[in-house]
């Protein structure tokens, strides 16, 4: 069964979080600290990592970012009050896939967590990554299946959403996307006021897949409107 790593010290919307992911088919492991939470995260292996960002000893952005910097691709999803709009922009931009304002239902969280399991594992009914299994751009492959990258026959490290990311683009190669259709397809629901999350992505999508990423070769900005995938000769 696949299992999900739920860090947050608050022990009563831990054991809710617990309770619902079970119901939902999940198993669930429950860590209160920030160094244990970490340590447990990178060690093992989970579909979902449910991350509070007010945690003892180690807060949740910098679980978060030692997380991406070790490459794990794991989809988090970050919990966060009402007053930490800054908190949730970073956790976004250092590579969180969601989050959630408390309080919140169960309902929204099961559907946030259901909205996460499609993206990670999309069926062909899935809008935008319509196609073939296997997407060849140039020195780029792309395997939407096993949802790996090659570059010039060398695997690329992408997280969740870099990859979701260009999927998308390479799947409609020449179509123009604004920065909030990305958001509404990427993400999967409206993110209004966080079109520079987007760009944050996208810089760090070129930096992995472009030989120059200041003239990039396949997502192209658009000036005044989004960025394309290149149509290949």
């Amino acid at each position: 069964m696949d299992t999900v790593l739920v860090i947050e010290d608050d022990k009563d919307i831990s054991s809710l979080l617990s309770l619902h992911l079970k119901d939902m088919g999940f198993v669930c492991e429950c860590v209160a600290e920030g160094p244990a939470g970490l340590k447990k995260a990178l060690a093992g292996k989970y579909e979902l990592i449910v991350l509070d960002l007010m945690l003892p000893g180690m807060d949740g952005l910098e679980i978060c970012k030692r997380l991406r910097k070790e490459k794990s691709r794991t989809p988090i999803m970050m919990l966060t009050a009402k007053s930490e709009e800054l908190d949730k922009v970073l956790g976004l931009e250092l590579g969180a896939d969601d989050y959630l304002t408390k309080p919140f239902s169960v309902r929204e969280f099961s559907a946030r967590v259901k909205a996460i399991m499609r993206r990670m594992h999309p069926t062909d009914g899935d809008a935008g990554t319509t196609g073939a299994t296997k997407i060849q751009a140039g020195n780029l492959s792309i395997d939407r299946e096993k949802r790996k990258v090659l570059l010039e026959g060398k695997a690329v490290e992408l997280t969740a959403k870099e990859f979701d990311l260009l999927l998308l683009f390479a799947s409609n190669p020449g179509r123009v996307y604004s920065r909030q259709q990305l958001l509404d397809l990427v993400w999967g629901y409206q993110f209004d006021g966080y079109d520079h999350t987007v760009n944050s992505h996208i810089n760090r999508l070129r930096s992995k897949i472009e030989r120059d990423p200041a003239k990039p070769d396949y997502i192209q900005t658009v000036w005044g409107v989004g960025y394309r995938f290149a149509e290949q000769e």
